[in-house]
């Protein structure tokens, strides 16, 4: 369709049986956050080695990158790829808005540094609270409050920003929960597609594995007790930032 604006989510995480069965995949929850009538997405399922061809970058308006269980600062094949391709969509001035892992691996491209969370790994709901200068990033902050809950869920962060980086917002663990670069790139360490049940599959599953304490998963759990993340806040601010809207 002539003039259809085209977007691209490249999927750094595997897609879980849970997420399938109720969603139908990852894609469709990224969709059902910055997705609208009329567009068209696709999906790359990176984490896998598909990427999309560099001939045909140039045809979409702006890219995703997911969160993932991987490292963004290890050097695995497809986690070099991607940098790369990220390395082409900032000369080209994509908008590229990254997720948790894709907020480090923005950073990591353009020489900051990313590694294990200083303070420990979150799960559960948190609150985040913009800088003072967070208004003038860019207009995709317009009507956004000083503080915001969202979903967490890393072990990394990052630890120092690149040069010319921005930060947005921090939080009592975080020195950077979203950073930017330029008008073009947009970071964001928590995950603003997440909801509820997404968030109590994943603590039920990293408890199962062993991978975290019965206290931590009970503690993950009670953060969602009578609340909840600012849903609509965050759909408001990921589509006015990837859709340049004014």
């Amino acid at each position: 369709m002539a003039g259809q604006k085209r977007y691209c989510l490249l999927l750094a995480t595997e897609d879980r049986d849970f997420v399938k069965d109720t969603y139908g995949g990852y894609f469709n929850v990224f969709k059902s956050l910055l997705a609208e009538e009329g567009e068209h997405w696709d999906s790359f399922p990176v984490v896998a080695g598909e990427f999309p061809d560099e001939k045909d970058l140039d045809s979409y308006d702006g890219f995703v990158i997911s969160g993932s269980a991987h490292d963004a600062f290890k050097d695995d094949d497809w986690i070099l790829k991607l940098c790369s391709l990220v390395e082409k969509l900032d000369q080209m001035k994509k908008k590229l808005l990254g997720i948790c892992f894709g907020h480090q691996i923005i950073c990591r491209v353009k020489g900051g540094k990313v590694g294990p969370a200083r303070n420990g790994p979150v799960l559960g709901l948190g609150t985040i609270t913009l800088v003072n200068e967070a208004a003038k990033i860019g207009e995709y902050m317009d009507g956004i409050p000083t503080s915001l809950s969202i979903i967490k869920c890393h072990r990394d962060e990052v630890l120092e920003l690149p040069e010319g980086a921005k930060v947005i917002a921090s939080s009592e663990k975080y020195d950077v929960e979203m950073f930017s670069i330029g008008d073009h790139f947009l970071g964001i360490q928590g995950h603003p597609e997440y909801n509820a049940e997404i968030l109590f599959f994943i603590i039920d599953r990293v408890l199962g594995l062993g991978f975290v304490k019965q206290e931590f998963a009970d503690a993950a759990r009670a953060t969602m007790e009578g609340t909840g993340p600012d849903r609509k806040l965050w759909e408001k601010l990921c589509r006015d930032f990837l859709k340049g809207r004014q």
